[in-house]
C-alpha cells in the first residue's frame, strides 16, 4: 500500500474521491476536503479532475489526428498515419454496416467517441498510486484520473447522444410523427397512455443505459487495480499484470460498445416509418 499511515478502507475511499470544487454550505468556494463536504456541495460541484483529464484526453486526440492529417504521406507513412488510418477505416467500415441513413455527422462523430473513450478509459492502466502521488506532493488532495469511473463524465456523454437522438428523429420525422411514435406504437390510438409509458421508458433507458453500462465497467476495473495496491508487492505483482492485460480487452470493447450503440440509437432515430 503506498500510504502505510492509511487502513485499507480509509485507502479505498482515498482513491475513490474525486477532486471537487464548489460552494460550501457556509457560502464560501472552494475544493471539497473528504467525501461528506463534496456531498454537501449539491448538484452544481464540479470534479476538476474529471474536468481536467476529459478535456485535456480530447485535445491530445485531435492533435494526434492533425498531426498525422497534416503530415500524411503516400510513400513513407509515419507509425501515427498507419495508426490513424487504421482508427478511420474501422471506424468508417462500422459505420456503413451499421448506419443506412444518409448523414455525414455520424462517421465523425463515432470515430470520436470510440478515440475519446477508449483514450479515458486507457487511463486506468497507469498505476494507481502515481499520479495522485505527485497530485498530494502539489498540495491536492485528492486525484482520479480515470474519467469514464466518474459516472457524470458517462451521463454527460450519454445525454448528448440522447440530444442527438431527439433532434434527428424530429427533424426526420417531424414533430407529429416523433409523438406519434411515442404514443401510438405499438398498441394504437386507444392504447395512448400505455403506449407513451412503455415507449418513454424505452427512449429515457437509452442514455441510461449508455451511461451505467460504460461507468459500470471502468468502476469495477479501478475498483480491482485498487484492491490490488492493497496487497503485499509480490502479489500486487503477480496480480496487476493479469489483470492489466485482461482489462485492456475491457478498454477497447466499451469503448466500441458505446460507439456501436450510438450508431445504432441514431440509425433508428433517421428511420422515417
Amino acid at each position: 500500500m503506498a500510504s502505510e499511515n492509511l487502513t485499507a478502507s480509509s485507502y479505498i475511499q482515498h482513491h475513490l474521491q474525486n477532486l471537487t470544487f464548489g460552494q460550501h454550505p457556509d457560502g464560501s468556494w472552494g475544493i471539497a476536503h473528504g467525501a461528506e463536504e463534496a456531498a454537501a456541495m449539491g448538484f452544481w460541484a464540479i470534479h476538476l479532475d474529471t474536468m481536467l483529464f476529459s478535456i485535456g484526453l480530447g485535445i491530445l486526440f485531435l492533435w494526434l489526428f492533425r498531426k498525422a492529417a497534416k503530415k500524411v504521406s503516400v510513400d513513407t507513412p509515419s507509425g501515427l498515419q498507419n495508426f490513424v488510418e487504421l482508427m478511420v477505416e474501422f471506424v468508417d467500415q462500422s459505420v456503413k454496416e451499421t448506419f443506412h441513413g444518409k448523414n455525414k455527422v455520424i462517421a465523425p462523430l463515432a470515430l470520436t467517441i470510440f478515440v475519446w473513450v477508449f483514450l479515458m478509459n486507457l487511463m486506468d492502466l497507469v498505476p494507481v498510486d502515481f499520479l495522485p502521488h505527485l497530485a498530494t506532493l502539489l498540495g491536492v488532495p485528492y486525484f482520479r484520473v480515470v474519467p469514464t469511473t466518474d459516472l457524470n463524465a458517462t451521463l454527460g456523454m450519454s445525454i448528448s447522444v440522447f440530444i442527438l437522438i431527439v433532434y434527428y428523429s424530429i427533424k426526420v420525422k417531424g414533430v407529429s410523427g416523433f409523438v406519434g411514435e411515442l404514443t401510438l406504437q405499438p398498441f394504437g390510438k386507444w392504447m395512448i397512455p400505455f403506449n407513451l409509458l412503455l415507449e418513454g421508458v424505452g427512449l429515457i433507458a437509452k442514455p441510461v443505459s449508455l451511461a451505467l453500462r460504460l461507468f459500470g465497467n471502468l468502476y469495477a476495473g479501478e475498483l480491482i487495480f485498487i484492491l490490488i495496491a492493497i496487497l503485499p508487492w509480490g502479489i500486487q505483482w503477480a496480480l496487476s499484470v493479469p489483470w492489466a492485460i485482461f482489462h485492456i480487452l475491457v478498454i477497447v470493447l466499451q469503448a466500441f460498445i458505446f460507439m456501436m450503440l450510438t450508431i445504432v440509437y441514431l440509425s433508428m432515430a433517421h428511420e422515417d416509418h
